[in-house]
């Protein structure tokens, strides 16, 4: 039972499996962490509105049987400004727990220490199909250990732990769907169809938690079916497995899709917020960087009242209308900031508002250093023809367009960041010793 647990957790078959006291090691640390630093103790201001934004007012909702609403202040009605997989998981503690209690905040805190600690193990996993082992085992311990590794498990009542692990797995199941593995363990073809349902399940949860990654499946799906290896395989193999994959997700999705149609009457397969956000970055007030909630923290504010009295599709679909007219109105602005936030994607995104400056000059180094050297890891990958490299292009190509195009912030490249551990111990790995340096 345990090794069966274990499998799943760490999506790892019996030819590859990392040390599992990686896991082990990096939860004691996250949880060790956060008990003693106290981040559990979440800051009570706006009526709790920090424990967990507008996804911790959702789960209240939930728990307090107004159902699937309310993420603001006041009684604004049904939504779909989140999406339901982490929102219903942290009602599930609020209602063990207590709503927006220290006990809730450490036993979701540990919830998310588990699935980063896990994601080192789908780390080993990656570098050991792509790199070898030795690659895969400082990978595996470099996000285990490493602190900006760890920082959203512990201080974030979000997803952000969840959909970097679900969406580090989807990737190591494409690259068994591919057949790539430089450790040449044995591995028959027969579960083929088994993993691209596996994909499927994957990519279904990762739309429910965070569907801001669905630009990176398309590509994803291309790279799986375009070319494999494998004694069984074959291009209608592989057409097979993607539709099959494309019904696994259709059916994770149907019952909030359903749920949406029958409250709103509109087809909205993951979340409904995207005019409101658009609109929000069109402000000149933001200078293309929006940094607090969508609507302003108060009932009685004028953009709130109009937001529960038309109803959020309405809302949305208005602001949306607003933010596109914004756009023509002035191109070349809007041009402008979409540059700087490609810059900041990968450089870091300042915080508005830090007292300690070197502790910013601090992050900020350590930010743009591990893009610097993602980015070169991907590059010695392409150019030495690596198996998988083309995947990794893809992922870091479409994953960042629609921060681009609306906002960014530094939590927004953690889904990449495992990657980017892969990749960086790659380089250093790769780095030439027989060169004899002379003065």
């Amino acid at each position: 039972m345990g090794l069966r647990f274990q499998r799943l957790f760490s999506f790892q078959p019996a030819g590859i499996s990392a040390p599992w006291r990686v896991f082990w090691v990096g939860f004691a640390v996250r949880v060790l962490y956060m008990t003693l630093a106290h981040t559990w103790k979440v800051r009570v201001l706006m009526d709790h509105f920090q424990f967990g934004w507008e996804l911790g007012r959702i789960a209240r909702s939930v728990v307090l049987g107004q159902g699937y609403g309310n993420p603001f202040l006041g009684h604004t009605g049904p939504t779909t400004w989140i999406p339901p997989l982490y929102t219903l998981l942290v009602a599930a503690v609020f209602k063990i727990f207590g709503i927006y209690t220290a006990q809730s905040a450490w036993v979701i805190f540990a919830v998310n220490s588990a699935f980063s600690a896990a994601t080192a193990l789908v780390v080993y996993e990656i570098a050991a199909r792509c790199y070898g082992r030795r690659v895969a085992l400082w990978s595996g311990w470099l996000w285990a250990l490493y602190p900006a590794a760890m920082q959203y498990a512990v201080h974030w009542v979000w997803d952000m732990s969840l959909s970097t692990w679900l969406f580090t797995a989807a990737i190591v199941l494409a690259l068994r769907a591919r057949g790539v593995d430089v450790t040449h363990t044995a591995e028959g073809d027969g579960h083929r169809l088994r993993r691209w349902m596996w994909f499927g399940l994957v990519w279904g949860l990762i739309l429910l938690s965070n569907p801001s990654l669905v630009l990176a499946l398309p590509a994803m799906l291309l790279w799986m079916v375009w070319g494999g290896r494998g004694t069984a395989f074959t291009l209608e193999h592989a057409a097979r497995g993607a539709v099959i994959a494309v019904v696994v997700m259709g059916l994770c999705l149907g019952p909030w899709v359903w749920r949406n149609w029958r409250i709103f009457h509109a087809f909205i397969p993951t979340r409904g917020n995207l005019g409101a956000e658009l609109y929000q970055s069109t402000l000149e007030s933001n200078d293309g960087f929006p940094w607090g909630a969508t609507l302003p923290m108060a009932e009685q504010d004028p953009q709130m009242r109009r937001y529960a009295a038309i109803g959020e599709v309405a809302y949305v679909r208005e602001q949306g209308a607003a933010a596109k007219a914004r756009m023509r109105e002035n191109p070349r602005r809007i041009a402008g900031w979409m540059l700087k936030r490609v810059y900041f994607f990968w450089a870091g995104v300042p915080h508005p508002l830090d007292r300690r400056p070197w502790v910013e000059y601090t992050r900020e180094v350590n930010f743009g250093f591990l893009s610097v050297t993602g980015v070169l890891g991907l590059g010695l990958s392409l150019r030495r023809r690596v198996a998988g490299a083309n995947l990794f292009l893809a992922v870091f190509l479409y994953v960042p367009l629609i921060y681009y195009a609306i906002t960014v912030q530094a939590r927004f490249r953690h889904p990449l960041e495992p990657l980017i551990c892969v990749l960086t111990v790659y380089l250093f790995q790769a780095a030439d010793r027989s060169r004899v340096w002379s003065w």
